[in-house]
């Protein structure tokens, strides 16, 4: 199957990113503060060949926070439309470790449903806001700040 018009085949140039929607007892959610952009968005990365996109956030959540997680369910899956950019993102629970800066991080918080929302911009605040509801997943796209 070919992504491109006629009889040459394409192969497609999208890449897998996978994260975690950590979330406490307390309602209070895991984010980052990312080393490359400053911005406060999920944990999450590429997704490894050799994983599965559950090991892949478990690996993911805890280099980037010193988090363990267990994974509990698929909450959305969300496309970047400008950089062809797939993220699954996950319900998980924390299990034990302690928050951290890391390469990656420059902040580890846990951080409430409002100030998701006050912090965030609205293609990362959605992935959290959406794992806090029962209707999953959810499907979306962006173009990398505004969703569609």
């Amino acid at each position: 199957m070919s992504n491109s018009p006629g009889d040459k085949p394409s192969t497609p140039l999208h890449s897998v990113s996978v994260a975690g929607a950590v979330i406490r007892e307390d309602g209070r959610m895991l984010v980052i503060k990312r080393r490359d952009n400053g911005n406060w968005e999920p944990p999450g990365g590429v997704l490894e060949l050799n994983e599965t996109p559950e090991e892949g956030v478990v690996r993911e959540v805890l280099e980037e926070t010193g988090i363990h997680v267990e994974v509990e369910r698929l909450t959305g899956v969300y496309k970047n439309m400008a950089r062809g950019i797939v993220a699954l993102v996950f319900h998980c629970k924390p299990s034990n470790g302690t928050e951290r800066p890391t390469s990656e991080a420059i902040a580890v918080k846990w951080i409430s449903q409002k100030e998701i929302e006050e912090k965030m911009q609205e293609v990362y605040a959605i992935r959290l806001l959406d794992a806090l509801t029962k209707d999953d997943p959810h499907i979306r796209s962006h173009d990398g700040k505004n969703i569609f």
